[in-house]
């Protein structure tokens, strides 16, 4: 991992995009609420300030997923064919420099790039870095630089920011979320955010051919009481078959429900690329770190939260799994 500061120089970003007149905000690869969700809200607060402001993802052709496309300010999305260079580059919830896709050659030729994340496995690219693994969500970060930037916190902007709070602390259900989240959320309430509305479509609103993939995932959910020294695994798997024309961010929702298992401290879901490959996505309760084990499996993430990618034999990648949980649980 590359060294980079601890506190975060919030003093050098307000500095950096005060002087830009353009700026191009980037969220990873496969854009969860958090990180489209930040580079919205930063992108509408920087255009209130006269700046030229684009925000984009790595994938050729990108477009907004379905799942997302009710968030404010996506008139500033482009593709990365039409990304155009900047005086500041900032990345939003994104670790490391392999989610940046195809975007990745903007950040580093640019001379001044800021990375927002809240990922204890950032890896320190950028030249300036606001950086905090203790917070809830990079949306968190994403609004305290928009209040040093002296933004008012409209509707919009908070519609934005609570997208990316509510999705990565679970509707405020994780052991992320503090006294201060939930003061931020009333702080969005207030500014008008239509939050029954947002919660129904972050949380309650799905095709129906994903809710057929969900039925096909738990039916074949497999429990291992004895795994994570006795406290128990379940996993499932869902390949590219299953998903068909679903985008991968459509399969979040099984691991959401898979992890509310009893008698599991882990859950883990296997989902299939279009090329063939595996990824894992981990979620535990209360007394492993799963971040720590996805990084031995060569991924990352947080402590209660993270995904890996492993290879095309997903039987291995079970036996590499449990062997490793076991090993975090000191059995």
């Amino acid at each position: 991992m590359s060294s980079y500061p601890t506190a975060p120089d919030w003093s050098g970003a307000v500095a950096a995009l005060h002087q830009a007149d353009s700026v191009l905000l980037i969220a990873h690869v496969t854009p969860d609420a958090d990180a489209l969700g930040s580079a919205l809200a930063l992108g509408l607060a920087l255009k209130s300030l006269g700046k030229k402001v684009q925000v984009s993802v790595g994938e050729p052709d990108f477009q907004v997923p379905s799942s997302l496309n009710f968030l404010p300010g996506l008139d500033l999305v482009v593709t990365p064919e039409q990304a155009d260079s900047a005086d500041v580059v900032v990345v939003c919830d994104t670790s490391s420099s392999e989610r940046l896709g195809v975007l990745a050659d903007f950040v580093s030729a640019s001379a001044i790039s800021i990375a927002i994340d809240h990922h204890p496995t950032f890896n320190g690219f950028g030249t300036i870095h606001i950086i905090d693994p203790e917070s809830p969500a990079t949306a968190a970060l994403a609004l305290k630089l928009i209040d040093l930037l002296d933004v008012t916190l409209t509707r919009d902007i908070a519609s934005a920011i609570y997208a990316g709070l509510a999705t990565d602390t679970g509707s405020f259900k994780f052991q992320s979320t503090t006294s201060e989240t939930l003061r931020t959320a009333a702080r969005l309430f207030d500014a008008g955010i239509q939050h029954s509305d947002l919660a129904r479509k972050l949380f309650d609103d799905e095709p129906f051919d994903a809710l057929r993939v969900l039925g096909v995932a738990l039916e074949r959910a497999v429990l291992v009481p004895t795994a994570v020294g006795g406290r128990g695994l379940v996993y499932t798997t869902v390949s590219s078959y299953d998903r068909g024309e679903l985008p991968e961010l459509a399969m979040e929702r099984v691991i959401d429900t898979l992890r509310r298992t009893t008698e599991a401290e882990v859950a883990a879901v296997f989902k299939q690329t279009d090329e063939g490959v595996w990824k894992g996505s981990l979620r535990s309760k209360t007394s492993i770190n799963v971040g720590e084990v996805a990084g031995s499996l060569g991924g990352g993430g947080h402590k209660y939260a993270a995904g890996y990618t492993g290879t095309s034999d997903v039987d291995q990648m079970v036996i590499d799994l449990i062997s490793e949980l076991d090993r975090a649980a000191g059995a």
